[in-house]
């Protein structure tokens, strides 16, 4: 048995999270709909406009372990903070919410610790301006192989594989983890990024990895196919493990060459943040616990819509009670 069922690798940002209309994001030229990356001074002047604000450690992985370990998993997560208030605040949410956090914020650390500030409208759309600070140098030092090893699956964010250092420590991470007998995976995260770096990570997952998650957009830009079907087959030609989410429309999953489909129930969204994160920490709590593709991918989209039921990109309710009540659990 070891110590950890699952750890992640990846930002450590602070979600700020507030409730505007649309003429706040016309009166502030923020973009609605999507995420896009703001410089300090940027982010400052932001931070102090926002009323009523709820302050999380977040993060996508991180997000995706707090589901995990709401279900039951024993779960770690390295990133990169700073000593500073953010940085404290973010080390010491983490751990209450049952997650260790191995590093410990940098004294003196080169950059501010990360903030995503998350502008949530009526329609429940979300509007993300992120300063990525101190957690988007995190490199091969910051990686614990110690951990890395004592972890059934390590799970990577692919928003890391931006900069060479978190090439390498994903490198390194994947290794460690695989040479001990456990999986190693990563969430593609963003198709800007694969458009940037798309021969490294089409290496990663080829050489690396035994199960990646993306969405159709990410998984069409990886292999610059004609569409999906055509990116699938190629993947798994590459990878053991491959999960499509589709917004809206079934989640593929293909195995080993095996492929299921698994329906999604339309939900309203109150604030769609959080729902690749959550459909993550649902499929993972399956594969860790020995679950078919099909209870797994059943998992992850009972959890994804639950997230976007509410206000903030974790659970708030019993998963594991509706996990029970759709007859996944005992």
């Amino acid at each position: 048995m070891k110590t950890y069922q699952i750890a992640g690798i990846g930002n450590a940002i602070v979600d700020v999270i507030s409730t505007v209309d649309d003429r706040y994001l016309d009166r502030m030229d923020i973009h609605k709909g999507i995420m896009q990356l703001v410089d300090r001074d940027r982010a400052e002047d932001l931070f102090a406009t926002m009323d009523d604000r709820a302050q999380a450690s977040g993060g996508s992985v991180a997000n995706t372990l707090a589901g995990a370990g709401k279900l039951g998993l024993k779960s770690a997560f390295l990133g990169r903070v700073n000593a500073d208030e953010l940085g404290r605040f973010y080390a010491q949410d983490a751990e209450s919410m049952g997650t260790r956090f191995v590093n410990a914020p940098v004294a003196g650390g080169e950059l501010p610790t990360s903030r995503c500030m998350i502008f949530v409208t009526p329609d429940g759309e979300r509007s993300m301006n992120t300063y990525l600070g101190i957690s988007s140098e995190f490199g091969p030092d910051d990686v614990d192989e110690t951990v890395i090893a004592d972890s059934d699956i390590v799970f990577l964010e692919g928003y890391l594989f931006d900069k060479d250092k978190g090439k390498q420590a994903f490198q390194k991470a994947a290794r460690a983890c695989r040479a001990a007998g456990g999986k190693a995976g990563i969430a593609l995260s963003d198709p800007f990024c694969v458009d940037r770096h798309r021969d490294d990570f089409r290496a990663l997952v080829a050489g690396e990895m035994d199960f990646v998650l993306g969405n159709e957009q990410e998984w069409v830009s990886l292999y610059q196919a004609n569409d999906l079907d055509d990116a699938l087959a190629q993947a798994a030609r590459e990878c053991p493990l491959l999960v499509c989410t589709r917004s809206g429309d079934p989640v593929v999953i293909i195995q080993n060459g095996t492929r299921v489909e698994i329906p999604v129930t339309m939900v309203t969204p109150v604030d769609a943040t959080g729902a690749g994160d959550q459909f993550a920490a649902g499929f993972l709590y399956g594969l860790a616990t020995g679950r078919d593709m099909q209870t797994a991918g059943r998992m992850g989209c009972i959890a994804a819509a639950e997230v976007i039921s509410h206000i903030g990109a974790r659970p708030k309710t019993d998963l594991r009670g509706a996990f029970r009540r759709a007859g996944l659990v005992d």
